[in-house]
């Protein structure tokens, strides 16, 4: 069985800072880690390999020090890392990124399963899964919350929807993108990290791809969209009034009235 686990790295979002005057995140003012929910995808990769004997490979696309979230995936039992990594690969969309992962996935060999998270911190778009999914022409289930069976044929799986939980068995080749809730990562031990350490990522250039998709699809040139700007929302502040006076529940009562709270 084997299974590629997509992983990117992103911006420590509770301390990146942005630069409003050029409308940019500024990834420089905060560290970089691997996105939260990917190592969720991660873990129920290792979990999968440790049942099932399954093969894991780890892909991100970024530039070259996002070597290090393929490190942190090997350290966390993938077999293998695979950075695609290009100046023909900048500012790509959702939409180009999933053209380079997809073509990435296919020169990668057969799979069967695809694991992702359910977005990204920096992007919070969900968008990248589903549209590999498609680029491949397989299967794919979002907001999966739960993994309650896998076999070498076959895996079982709660997915979340806007009307509640549904179970759903499928068979493979099948993507899916798991949500906080389909585990708890474990730590890697250092054991672990220090093997990783020694491992080597294959790098990929976007020419690497050439047979596998169009190079004009990639990166700024192959998205339909782009980013015009940035803004950070004011912090919105609590306004409080203070009722004093006898008749104090009754100027209440009129201004949760006012506000329609006491409707019904």
């Amino acid at each position: 069985m084997h299974i590629i686990v997509l992983v990117k790295q992103v911006p420590d979002i509770e301390k990146v800072q942005f630069l409003k005057d050029k409308g940019w995140v500024d990834r420089a003012s905060a560290d970089s880690e691997i996105n939260p929910f990917d190592l969720n995808a991660v873990e129920a990769a290792q979990q999968m390999k440790e049942t099932l004997g399954a093969t894991v490979t780890a892909i991100s696309m970024g530039p070259a020090p996002a070597e290090a979230v393929l490190k942190e995936a090997i350290a966390r039992n993938a077999d293998r890392g695979i950075l695609l990594t290009d100046e023909k690969f900048a500012g790509a969309d959702t939409l180009a990124t999933s053209c380079a992962l997809a073509a990435a996935i296919r020169k990668a060999g057969d799979f069967d399963l695809l694991l992702c998270g359910e977005k990204t911190v920096d992007g919070d778009t969900s968008q990248v899964g589903p549209s590999v999914a498609e680029r491949l022409g397989i299967p794919h289930l979002s907001f999966v919350s739960e993994i309650s069976a896998v076999a070498e044929d076959r895996i079982t799986m709660v997915v979340e929807t806007a009307s509640g939980s549904v179970i759903v068995e499928s068979g493979y080749p099948l993507l899916i993108t798991g949500t906080k809730d389909l585990n708890t990562p474990r730590l890697p031990t250092l054991k672990d990290k220090l093997r990783a350490r020694k491992a080597e990522v294959e790098k990929w250039s976007a020419a690497d791809l050439a047979d596998m998709a169009d190079l004009s699809k990639f990166g700024q040139e192959g998205s339909a969209t782009w980013v015009d700007s940035i803004s950070v929302p004011p912090e919105k502040k609590r306004k409080g009034e203070v009722l004093k006076g006898e008749d104090s529940a009754g100027k209440l009562v009129a201004a949760l009235d006012k506000d329609g709270l006491l409707k019904g």
